[in-house]
C-alpha cells in the first residue's frame, strides 16, 4: 500500500481534489491508504464520505481512513500532505485584517508576506513543527508536502526547527502558464517556459512556442493595464500583473489582488486612485471567506447526497502526479519551493525559492537556475527580508525581530511610522492569543530596543 496523509482534510474541496486526482492514476487506485486528519470532526466527517464515494466511483481497491488523532493518521505514511489554516477564519484571519486597518494599513489577501502573512506565519510553523515532529516518531521515511501558506516562511521556519525531508507546493504556476496561454491563444501544452523566483514573487523567464519568443507578443496584448483580461473563479482583473510585465519586463506567477500587496506601488491609504485605477480589490480574502461559509452548508449537503453525481475536474496540483512519480518512476517536471543552496545564484542561499524539480523514482532533483535578472532580484530580496526576519522570531523567541519583519516589510513600511507598527505588532500578539509561541507573547513591547 501506498499510504498518504492528509494533514487539515477538513479543507473539504482541496482534499476532494487531491484525492480525485490521485485515484485518477490506474496503475495505483488499487494501492493507496488515505488517512485524513483534521482537528473539526464535523467537516471530516464530510471530507470522509467525499473520498469514500470517490473511491467507490473509480471502484477502486484504494482504503479510506479518518482520524483526529495526528499520530495514528502518519503512522507508517510515506506521504504527509499539509493543508491547513491554524486559526481558521475566525479569530485568527479576521484579526489578520481588522486590526492593520484600524492603523490604516490595507491588504488583499495576507496570507504570504505582509503583516498578515507575518502573523500567519508565527502561528503555523509550530503546527507544522508538530507535525514533523510526529513523522520523526511515526514515519521517518516519509516525503512532507506543504500546501499551508506563508509557502517560504513556513518551510524556512520549519527547516530550522526540525529536520524533515519537505517540499512546498502551490498551483501558482501551472495556473499562471494556463491564463498566459488562453491570452496568447496557445494551447497550454505547447508552451515552454522556466520560472524562478520565490513563492508568490517568481517570474517566467522564459516563455516560448515552437522555439518563438512570446514575450514581444505579450506585451502587445494589452498597452493599457485597464483593458487586462479578468481572471480565474473570481473574476478579478489582471491589471497589475501586466503592469508589472510592462515594468520590469517579465510576468509574475501570482494573481494581481496577491502581488498587488507585496510592493508599495498599487495599494497606499492616501492614494486611492491606484487601487481604481488597476482595480485592487482589498479584503478580498475576507469576501471569498464569507462567501464561502455562506454556502458551506448547502455545499455539504451536495458532496453528502449520494443520489447526486460527484463531478470532480482533474484539479492538476503537484502533489499527485510527484507521488504518482516516485512510486512509478514516470518522470515529470514539476514545481516546487525548497531551500535555495545556489540554485538561483543571486538570492541568498538559505532563503527558500521556487524553481523547477525533475521527479521520478529517485525522488525530487530541483534545477540549478542560475542568476536571474538583477532587477527582479533586487525585488524579490524585499520580500525575503520579512521572511528572514519572522524565522528567526520564531527559532530566537525574540518579539524584536517581528517589529523588524514588519517594518521591513514594503506594504507596511509604506503606511506606518516606526511607532504605529511596534503598537500594531503588539496588539495584534496580544489578540492572536496562544495562537502566538509563548516566548513571543511574554516578550517586552511597547517601544524600541
Amino acid at each position: 500500500m501506498v499510504a498518504v496523509a492528509f494533514i487539515g482534510a477538513g479543507s473539504t474541496v482541496f482534499a476532494r481534489g487531491l484525492v480525485c486526482d490521485l485515484l485518477a492514476f490506474a496503475d495505483l487506485r488499487d494501492e493507496f491508504d488515505l488517512r485524513l486528519h483534521d482537528i473539526d470532526e464535523h467537516r471530516l466527517s464530510t471530507s470522509e464520505t467525499v473520498a469514500r464515494r470517490l473511491v467507490q466511483a473509480q471502484d477502486a481497491g484504494a482504503r479510506v481512513r479518518a482520524t483526529t488523532d495526528l499520530e495514528a493518521a502518519v503512522e507508517g505514511a510515506d506521504y504527509v500532505v499539509t493543508m491547513f489554516q491554524v486559526g481558521g477564519y475566525e479569530p485568527a484571519t479576521v484579526l489578520d485584517f481588522d486590526l492593520p486597518e484600524g492603523y490604516g494599513l490595507q491588504q488583499t489577501i495576507a496570507d504570504t508576506v505582509g503583516i498578515g502573512g507575518i502573523m500567519r506565519g508565527l502561528r503555523t510553523v509550530p503546527a507544522l513543527v508538530e507535525v514533523a515532529e510526529a513523522m520523526k516518531r511515526r514515519c521517518p521515511a516519509a516525503v512532507l508536502l506543504n500546501y499551508a501558506n506563508p509557502m517560504a516562511i513556513n518551510l524556512w521556519g520549519l527547516a530550522e526547527l526540525c529536520e524533515v525531508e519537505a517540499y512546498g507546493l502551490c498551483h501558482s504556476v501551472p495556473q499562471t502558464a494556463a491564463h498566459l496561454a488562453s491570452d496568447l491563444g496557445i494551447a497550454v501544452g505547447e508552451l515552454d517556459y522556466v520560472v524562478a523566483g520565490i513563492n508568490h514573487m517568481a517570474f517566467f523567464l522564459r516563455l516560448e512556442h515552437r522555439g518563438r519568443d512570446l514575450y514581444p507578443e505579450l506585451k502587445g496584448l494589452y498597452p493599457d493595464p485597464a483593458d487586462a483580461p479578468k481572471r480565474g473563479e473570481w473574476g478579478l482583473p489582471d491589471s497589475v500583473r501586466y503592469e508589472v510585465l510592462r515594468r520590469v519586463g517579465y510576468f509574475v506567477t501570482e494573481s494581481s489582488e496577491h502581488f498587488a500587496e507585496y510592493t508599495p506601488y498599487f495599494l497606499r491609504s492616501h492614494r486611492p486612485d491606484l487601487a481604481e485605477r488597476f482595480q485592487v480589490p482589498a479584503r478580498e480574502y475576507i469576501r471569498r471567506c464569507q462567501l464561502q461559509i455562506a454556502g458551506w452548508d448547502g455545499l455539504r449537503a451536495r458532496l453528502e447526497d449520494p443520489s447526486r453525481s460527484l463531478e470532480v475536474p482533474c484539479s492538476g496540483e503537484f502533489a499527485p502526479q510527484i507521488i504518482h512519480s516516485i512510486e512509478t518512476g514516470t518522470e515529470r517536471t514539476v514545481y516546487v519551493n525548497v531551500r535555495n543552496d545556489c540554485l538561483i545564484e543571486n538570492l541568498p542561499s538559505e532563503c527558500f525559492v521556487e524553481v523547477p524539480a525533475t521527479v521520478n523514482s529517485g525522488g525530487l532533483l530541483p534545477a540549478a537556475v542560475g542568476r536571474i535578472p538583477p532587477h527582479l532580484a533586487a525585488l524579490i530580496t524585499t520580500n525575503i527580508a520579512p521572511q528572514r526576519l519572522t524565522v528567526e522570531a520564531l527559532t530566537s523567541g525574540d518579539r524584536e525581530r517581528v517589529y523588524h519583519a514588519a517594518m521591513l516589510d514594503p506594504r507596511t513600511a509604506c503606511e506606518l511610522d516606526f511607532d504605529q507598527i511596534w503598537s500594531l505588532v503588539d496588539d495584534l500578539i496580544e489578540a492572536h492569543g496562544d495562537m502566538i509561541p509563548e516566548p513571543l507573547r511574554l516578550s517586552a513591547g511597547g517601544g524600541a530596543s
